[in-house]
C-alpha cells in the first residue's frame, strides 16, 4: 500500500514468511492503489459492501466503532461517502503480524509506525524516534517502549503531504502528531484523529484514554501529554 515494511528480529524463516503472507494478503484485499482490489470493488460500487468478505466488513466494523469512539474525528468515509479503510489496515495487519510473531524479541516498523515485543538484542528497551516534521533528515526526540506500551504511530504531514481531511478548517491544526499506546491500532487510530479534530479532540481523547501524545503545531510549538514528557526525559 505504498509504503515498507520492516522486521528487526532472530527467528525462524517460517514466521518470516508468515508475516509477508499478512501483508500481502492485506495489500490485495484492501490497497486502494490497487484498482482489482476488493475495497477497490467496494469504493467504485462494483462491489456490494454486504457482499464483501467476512474480514473487510470485519474491519469496517471496527473503522466505524472507531468513528463512535472519537466523535467522528476518525473515519472510514472520504468526505463524497467512499469507503476508505487506509487510515485503519496498515495498524490492523500490524497486529495480526504480531499475533504471528508471538512473544520474544522483536520490533515491526510499517511506514514509522512502530509494534514491537520484548527487548532489544543489548537488553534494553527498543526506542522509538520521532522524526522532525520541518526536517525530516532530523528527529525531534526519542521515546522508549516500555511495560505495556509496546507501539507507536505517527500522522500528519511529514511524509506524505496534507492527507487527512480536517473537520471544520482549511488546514490541521497539528502538522504531526505521535501517539504512544499499548496496541498498534489504538495508536494509529487516535494519532489521525487528532490530526483530524485538533486540540479539542486530543484534550477530549488523552482525557478518555490511556494514551501518551507529543503535538506539533504549524508554528513548530510542541504539546506533550504528562507521562510523555516522562518518556521523553527518559
Amino acid at each position: 500500500m505504498g509504503t515498507v515494511v520492516s522486521l528487526e528480529w532472530d527467528g525462524a524463516d517460517q514466521a518470516l514468511s508468515a508475516v509477508r503472507t499478512v501483508f500481502e494478503a492485506a495489500d490485495r484485499r484492501f490497497s486502494l492503489y490497487q484498482p482489482d482490489s476488493e475495497l477497490s470493488r467496494v469504493a467504485d460500487g462494483s462491489l456490494e459492501l454486504l457482499d464483501a468478505s467476512s474480514e473487510l466488513r470485519e474491519v469496517y466494523a471496527t473503522a466505524l466503532g472507531w468513528r463512535g469512539e472519537t466523535g467522528g474525528a476518525f473515519t472510514p468515509h472520504r468526505p463524497d461517502g467512499s469507503v476508505d479503510l487506509n487510515g485503519i489496515v496498515k495498524a490492523w495487519a500490524m497486529a495480526e503480524a504480531g499475533r504471528v510473531l508471538g512473544d520474544g524479541d522483536w520490533c515491526l516498523n510499517v511506514g514509522g509506525d512502530v509494534l514491537v515485543s520484548g527487548q532489544t538484542a543489548s537488553g534494553g528497551p527498543w526506542v522509538v524516534g520521532i522524526i522532525d516534521p520541518a526536517d525530516r533528515a532530523s528527529l525531534l526526540t526519542a521515546v522508549p517502549l516500555v511495560g505495556p506500551r509496546r507501539a507507536a504511530a505517527t500522522s500528519g504531514s511529514a511524509e506524505r503531504g496534507d492527507h487527512i481531511w480536517t473537520r471544520g478548517r482549511e488546514a490541521a491544526e497539528f502538522v504531526q502528531v505521535t501517539v504512544v499506546a499499548d496496541d498498534i491500532v489504538t495508536a494509529d487510530v487516535l494519532a489521525t484523529a487528532i490530526v483530524s479534530g485538533g486540540a479539542a479532540t486530543l484534550d477530549d481523547l488523552t482525557g478518555r484514554f490511556d494514551v501518551d501524545v507529543l503535538t506539533v503545531d504549524r508554528d513548530g510549538g510542541l504539546r506533550a501529554t504528562p507521562r510523555m514528557r516522562e518518556l521523553i526525559a527518559a
